[in-house]
Order: C-alpha cells, then sequence, then structure tokens
C-alpha cells in the first residue's frame, strides 16, 4: 500500500504509472526545473527517466551547479539565477547578478531567468527600494543588456496566480494590479524584440487563454512554458478541452513543456539546499513520489481523458477559501486528450528548435 501524503493524495504508484504513458522517440525536454543537491538530483533521474524526459533545463543555485552536473552530466543545462540566497539583496540583484551571469555563461548557460513575481517587491521593501527585482528596475536593462551582448536568451517570471492576487496581493497600491505586471514586460519585450523570451508558467496567466494569445500576437519574440504543475492543473483543467486543443495548436512551437520540479537535500533528510520549498519528505522514496507526481500530473492532463482528483495538494484552495478546504485538499484534474502531433512538439520540438541554437554556442 503506497503510503499517503501531499505528493500523493490518491495512493499511486507512480513507478507502475509511468510505463502506461506514450513513449516519444525524442524523449520529453523538461525546460523549467530548479535541481539542487547531488543525492537528490539522482533521485530525481530515477523519476525523469522513467517518465521520458531526457534533457532538463535548471535553475540551480550556482553553489549546486558542479555536483548537480557530476549527476546528470549532459542531460542538465543551467539557466542563469541570481544568489537569491545572498544577505546584500540590493547587490545580489543588482551589480552581483551581472557577475553571476559571467559566472554561469562559464558553465554554458544561455538564458538568463528575470525573476519578477510581485513578492518581489517585499523583498525590495527590506532592501530599500520595492524596484530591486521588478522589471520597473533600471538595473534590468543593464543586466539584460549584458546578457544579451554574451549571446543568451531571457527568461521571465512576471505574474503569479489569481488566487494569490485575491489574497497575498490583495493590496494592489504596492503590488500592483495583475494587468499591470505586463506593462513593464510589454515595453522590454519591444526593446528586447530580437531576443527569444520565455514567459514562465503559461506567462503567469493561465486562467486567461484570450489574454495569453493577444500576448503571443503582439510578441513574435514571446514564448511559454508549462511549469508550476499544481498552478497549472488547477487552471488549465478549468478549461475545455476544445479550448485547449485551439489554444496549442495555434501557437504550436511556442509553448515549451516544463514542470518546475525543485530538488533539495531537504527532501531527503539533508540540508537545505536552495530553491523554493515544494512540498514536504524526508526519505528517498517521499522525494521520488514528490517528483515524480509532477510529471505524472502534467502528462496525465495533456496525453489523457482522466477526470478525477489530482494527487498533488494545493494549498491554494484552502487559501480562497479557508471554510471549504483544509490543507490537504486537491483540485480536479482534467485531461484533454492532445494528439500525439501536438504532444511530440510541446515535449520535444518547440524546445530543441528554440534552446538548441544558443546552448550549442
Amino acid at each position: 500500500m503506497i503510503k499517503t501524503r501531499d505528493s500523493n493524495l490518491i495512493s499511486l504508484d507512480y513507478r507502475a504509472e509511468a510505463p502506461r504513458f506514450a513513449r516519444f522517440p525524442n524523449g520529453i525536454i523538461d525546460a523549467h526545473s530548479h535541481i539542487n543537491g547531488d543525492r537528490a538530483a539522482a533521485i530525481y533521474k530515477q523519476a525523469r527517466d522513467l517518465y521520458g524526459v531526457t534533457l532538463t533545463y535548471s535553475m540551480t543555485q550556482l553553489i549546486h551547479a558542479e555536483s548537480v552536473k557530476r549527476v546528470l552530466g549532459d542531460s542538465i543545462r543551467f539557466i542563469a539565477i541570481p544568489n537569491f540566497g545572498g544577505k546584500d539583496r540590493a547587490h545580489e540583484f543588482g551589480k552581483g547578478f551581472i557577475e553571476a551571469i559571467d559566472r554561469w555563461h562559464e558553465l554554458g548557460a544561455r538564458m538568463v531567468k528575470f525573476w519578477s513575481a510581485p513578492r518581489g517587491r517585499d523583498i525590495g521593501r527590506e532592501a530599500g527600494d520595492w524596484k530591486i527585482v521588478t522589471l520597473h528596475n533600471p538595473m534590468r536593462r543593464h543586466q539584460m543588456d549584458h546578457a544579451a551582448s554574451k549571446g543568451m536568451m531571457f527568461m521571465v517570471h512576471v505574474a503569479d496566480p489569481d488566487t494569490w492576487f485575491a489574497t497575498k496581493y490583495s493590496d494592489a497600491s504596492f503590488y500592483g494590479t495583475k494587468l499591470e505586471q505586463y506593462e513593464p514586460l510589454e515595453i522590454l519585450g519591444d526593446e528586447y524584440k530580437q531576443v527569444p523570451w520565455i514567459l514562465a508558467h503559461m506567462g503567469g496567466w493561465p486562467e486567461d487563454l484570450g489574454f495569453l494569445d493577444g500576448l503571443l500576437t503582439r510578441h513574435p519574440n514571446f514564448y511559454l512554458d508549462t511549469s508550476a504543475t499544481k498552478w497549472m492543473v488547477r487552471e488549465l483543467s478549468k478549461h475545455p478541452s476544445d479550448a485547449m486543443l485551439k489554444f496549442y495548436t495555434k501557437w504550436r512551437g511556442r509553448i515549451l513543456f516544463g514542470s518546475d520540479i525543485v530538488t533539495s537535500e531537504a527532501h531527503i533528510g539533508g540540508q537545505y539546499t536552495g530553491g523554493p520549498p515544494t512540498g514536504e519528505s524526508s526519505t528517498p522514496e517521499e522525494a521520488f513520489d514528490l517528483y515524480a507526481s509532477r510529471y505524472w500530473a502534467l502528462r496525465t492532463q495533456y496525453e489523457t481523458r482522466y477526470e478525477g482528483p489530482s494527487p498533488i495538494a494545493d494549498p491554494d484552495l484552502k487559501m480562497v477559501e479557508p471554510q471549504k478546504y483544509d490543507e490537504h485538499a486537491s483540485p480536479p484534474l482534467r485531461g484533454h486528450g492532445f494528439p500525439a502531433e501536438l504532444l511530440r512538439v510541446m515535449y520535444h520540438d518547440a524546445a530543441h528548435q528554440l534552446l538548441d541554437r544558443f546552448y550549442s554556442r
């Protein structure tokens, strides 16, 4: 009997489930992850291999890059990020990030992540400048100029779930509205139109496919990734399958598969090794379920006609309706059953065609 936990609420055997999914000859590329810690990376590799993922792009903490590379070899590629753990936030998100970009470039990174989530304003306020991690910050242009001069492309986290704007970000006078998050993004997208941009987490607005359609139409250099599994399962399951198919077909080649899996030695009883926290685990088998659950949920959503509960607890439900949900509640998961050819493009070809021309330099 599989132990029930927040990454496996419906007691699945994720190892037995993996062979049920189709195999794609060229494999699956995960364009968005956070792999840290060598032992955790080895467990992640087990889950990744079982679910057909052959290449991972990761926002690894710089101090873990070499150890993670030893575990995953050429099957991991890095995305440059600042030192989120540094005490001097003004430096780490300012000139220090330019220095970090140089180091990441030496390690083979050809993409830079500009994390600009609204909650970054809290970090900025503590550091004395609320704009420090926002796209409003003039320093962003210096960082972008530097990255572009080194032949690097951009990734950006621009917005968070609607559930957060209804709760955590209810003070719009400080955080701004959700729509206002996109104003500096669109300006910068035009200024750096020669650079491809991946907009993480379905552009930050999976709740509104119409908005995303307009965003991609206005900016031919914008791409989306499917990462942030809990968020995607909750919101993309709400859309009718015909609307999902229409959107993903129209924008085939500009939507990349990504999981947002976070690994840490803390997941197997060790020390915290960076990256945003994702779920709770303390043993290798629990960590395996934590990582495998993301691939199971995403592939189930895109490939099957499953209709049932998500196996992953989603705290956003309690955040919005505490009288109805507890911390272990999960949303419905609806499978949209995409055709194999569309899946092949999203799982592999889109990332291969976009990213290889940068990472082969």
